[in-house]
């Protein structure tokens, strides 16, 4: 009977430790692998516009390219239309990506010279579907030169641009 007891709480206590590991190697964490590399990406929403009373919405939109780098940083490229001007802009940033491939992009918008800073804003971003694929919001923007707080209502969606070419895979 003892021997029964001890054989089952053997087989439990290993059975438990085999659903354990399987459990540990499913769950995939995201890392700055996870977004290093080129990704088309488009922009919409509209953004409220405090210097007026009362405050004017002007619907925006855009269309660009993103190269993230495995240090945190980032460049891109896009066409965008603010209430219907349409111009062409470079960002700069930064990124931090945690493990459960959640982040901040935090970024700079310039002119095509690379001189005059148009604005700079925060998006709130998730990877999804096995990391080829992130969504994300705006959380702030500040206009420049006059450092005008506005108010987004701004998504984001992208997608990676070669999914074969995947940092998380070097």
């Amino acid at each position: 009977m003892k021997s029964s007891i001890a054989r089952t709480i053997c087989f439990a206590a290993v059975l438990l430790g085999l659903t354990a590991v399987a459990a540990a190697q499913g769950h995939r964490a995201c890392s700055s692998a996870s977004l290093a590399g080129a990704w088309g990406y488009t922009e919409t929403g509209t953004v409220m516009v405090p210097t007026t009373t009362p405050p004017t919405p002007v619907l925006g939109a855009a269309v660009g390219r993103y190269d993230f780098d495995f240090a945190g940083t980032f460049t891109g490229t896009q066409y965008s239309s603010a209430g219907g001007t349409v111009s062409q802009d470079m960002k700069v940033g930064t990124y931090t990506l945690n493990s459960d491939c959640t982040g901040t992009l935090t970024l700079e918008v310039y002119d095509p010279s690379g001189t005059v800073l148009r604005r700079r804003s925060v998006w709130a971003v998730v990877l999804v579907d096995n990391a080829t694929e992130f969504r994300g919001i705006m959380t702030s923007m500040l206009a420049f030169p006059s450092g005008a707080t506005l108010s987004p209502i701004m998504t984001l969606t992208a997608r990676r641009l070669f999914p074969r070419d995947r940092g998380d895979e070097q």
